[in-house]
């Protein structure tokens, strides 16, 4: 289980992305690595979090995953929850671990900011990470409970990568619903290939004769500063138009290939309730000045068949951290480091959230607009190629060494505390009836 050599123990909690790098590397300088994954398979949102469309990028990172959680000197113990089958401060303080990182991603949607909204939830509320779950699962029928009907007009609340996946998920579902009503065949992953002008070409139709009406993404600020590709830091006022032209070409070519609309400069500010179910939202206009949202006077109402929010996702919340709001309460950012827990570290969305404010330059990911344009569709690149755009292994090899440095300064776990954690794992292992990486992945099946 552990490495022979190995002076010290770490936990990683998490086997996404992140943590899968992390454990890696530390299992490679000689460290005992054992990978807490609440989950019964370690992909996170690279299995539930991405539209069903990316196969390819899935296949590439499962791969991946796989090879560094197999390698030797790493411990994967799967359906272990940190605050459900482990508590948190005696995971750090009390099982002998020199190190405990943070690998566990943000996977709560952020709610939305208008007050009493949450009420409606499933009453014409939904959220994204459920929505795109359900989504993948729909054609294997094995989440029958997890199921939303795609109507024409949907509201999507947001901007960036995510919300365009839920606003694509809608237009290219009800393309193909409409299309086979007219018993044409197509699905869902050719039309995104492809894009929804090249089919009703091909089979002489426009878009007008299907008769639907696309979703809309309302932004609160302008389009051209919708994160789609970031800045360099230091950026001058050239670079940064450059930067903001991309944007909007990017999204441009997004409703084209795609359909969807973009209503910028609108945010959310009331709600529309009719025999206790939200029909539509109130927005105030906005205005961006010097970087900040301005809210203005006016507002405008929109109805639409379903309001998806997509304002970004952030971490669950563990017993026994401190949290700042939505986030866990960081005292450094570049590493993670918690109050009161000197020995714990951090990295990949835990920390930035995702579309979090307050991102670590460190662990912000810096990513190409080509591999941007193969993750949307819209480019010309090997989409296999474009984990960066989603994944957030960035920050690992950072943080890897920040915990290889603290280990150099901590004192090696006695004998007797390197069996009693092994006894502790050992029973996690049989509670879930783990024998080892590869026959228990054959046992849960293949991913989505």
């Amino acid at each position: 289980m552990a490495n022979d050599d190995a002076g010290h123990f770490v936990a990683v909690i998490g086997g996404a992305t992140a943590g899968a790098e992390v454990a890696s590397r530390l299992a490679e300088r000689g460290v005992s690595v054992f990978v807490f994954e609440q989950n019964k398979r370690p992909y996170g949102k690279i299995e539930d979090g991405l539209p069903r469309w990316h196969e390819a990028l899935r296949n590439k990172e499962y791969k991946t995953i796989d090879g560094k959680l197999t390698k030797p000197g790493v411990t994967f113990i799967p359906n272990t929850k940190i605050g459900r089958e482990a508590d948190f401060k005696e995971l750090v303080n009390d099982w002998g671990f020199s190190a405990v990182v943070l690998a566990n991603g943000a996977w709560r949607d952020r709610p939305v900011p208008v007050d009493g909204a949450d009420e409606y939830k499933g009453k014409g509320l939904v959220y994204q990470n459920p929505f795109v779950i359900a989504f993948n699962h729909q054609e294997r029928g094995d989440m029958p409970d997890a199921s939303y009907e795609i109507h024409d007009g949907a509201i999507i609340l947001g901007g960036g990568l995510a919300s365009i996946d839920v606003a694509k998920i809608h237009t290219l579902q009800r393309t193909v619903e409409v299309l086979t009503e007219r018993g044409i065949e197509t699905d869902v992953e050719e039309l995104e290939i492809k894009g929804i002008p090249k089919i009703l070409d091909k089979h002489g139709i426009s878009w007008d004769e299907l008769g639907i009406t696309p979703p809309t993404i309302y932004y609160r600020r302008r389009v051209e500063d919708m994160p789609l590709m970031s800045a360099p830091e230091g950026a001058d006022e050239a670079r940064l138009a450059k930067v903001e032209a991309g944007r909007k070409r990017m999204l441009e070519k997004s409703t084209s290939k795609y359909l969807f609309k973009v209503e910028p400069l609108s945010a959310p500010d009331g709600l529309i309730v009719e025999d206790d179910r939200l029909v539509g939202i109130v927005f105030r206009r906005t205005n961006i000045k010097n970087g900040r949202v301005v809210k203005l006077d006016e507002t405008y109402e929109v109805r639409g068949s379903a309001i998806i929010s997509s304002i970004g996702s952030i971490p669950e919340a563990i017993p026994g951290i401190d949290m700042n709001g939505e986030l866990f309460d960081f005292k450094d950012w570049d590493i993670g480091r918690l109050d009161g827990y000197p020995t714990v570290f951090s990295v990949g969305n835990v920390v930035t959230g995702k579309g979090n404010i307050v991102a670590s330059r460190k662990h912000a990911t810096q990513v190409s607009q080509s591999a941007i344009e193969a993750y949307l569709g819209i480019g010309d690149g090997d989409r296999a190629e474009a984990a960066e755009a989603v994944t957030a292994s960035t920050g690992a090899a950072e943080t890897a060494n920040d915990v290889l440095a603290s280990l150099g300064k901590a004192e090696s776990p006695s004998a007797e505390t390197a069996k009693a954690l092994e006894a502790r794992v050992a029973k996690l292992h049989q509670d879930a009836g783990f024998v080892d990486y590869k026959s228990w992945m054959e046992k849960v099946g293949e991913p989505c």
